[in-house]
């Protein structure tokens, strides 16, 4: 199988091709446009800054080349929140596939710590990215702005506040957690990705 991780100025990539080559992939990290196209699936990782990522993206030409893509596509992290419509994360304009806004977690209480960084329960699971899986598996996040709960929510969490810890849109997926570092239920949600 033919896995290409889209390269940009993000950090973690390497982490999630380290994961894949745990799992017997060996993954081609590119931004070449005609390996993306021709790739079976397509991982959009990533640590980073909403807005210097975007336009990253643009002078690369790689916004339009994402929004066009026909395979199973799956972000992760900034790769999520750059999937949506708009991200509070320096007013920025994202990719649009969402139509959703990325907000900043607000702290409620003193306790509530903001970058939310830990292990975080999952729920209201619903995609073929969870099969095999059940509510209360933990996954490994950390972020400072998040996704409220919406239409294509596919998996919740509660930090602050109830959120997206998923999303799907037909051939796109998308986690706010990072299933590289998920321990055996991010494997898992990897091969399922990798078998859809």
């Amino acid at each position: 199988m033919n896995v290409a991780i889209i390269k940009y100025n993000a950090g973690n990539i390497y982490s999630v091709d380290y994961a894949l080559k745990r799992l017997g992939i060996e993954p081609i990290i590119t931004a070449d446009k005609e390996t993306l196209q021709k790739a079976d699936k397509i991982i959009f990782p990533g640590q980073g800054e909403a807005g210097t990522t975007i336009q990253y993206l643009k002078e690369h030409r790689l916004d339009e080349l994402i929004k066009g893509l026909k395979q199973p596509v799956l972000g992760i992290c900034i790769g999520m929140q750059l999937l949506c419509r708009f991200s509070e994360e320096g007013n920025t304009a994202c990719l649009g596939i969402f139509d959703v806004p990325v907000l900043k977690f607000q702290p409620r209480k003193q306790e509530d710590k903001v970058p939310h960084i830990g292990w975080n329960n999952l729920s209201n699971l619903k995609s073929d990215l969870y099969q095999g899986l059940s509510d209360g598996n933990f996954v490994y996040f950390v972020h400072s702005y998040y996704v409220p709960e919406n239409k294509y929510t596919v998996a919740a969490t509660d930090y602050i506040q109830k959120f997206s810890a998923s999303l799907h849109k037909d051939n796109f997926y998308a986690t706010q957690f990072h299933p590289e570092k998920s321990g055996t239920t991010g494997e898992k949600i990897l091969c399922n990705f990798l078998q859809l």
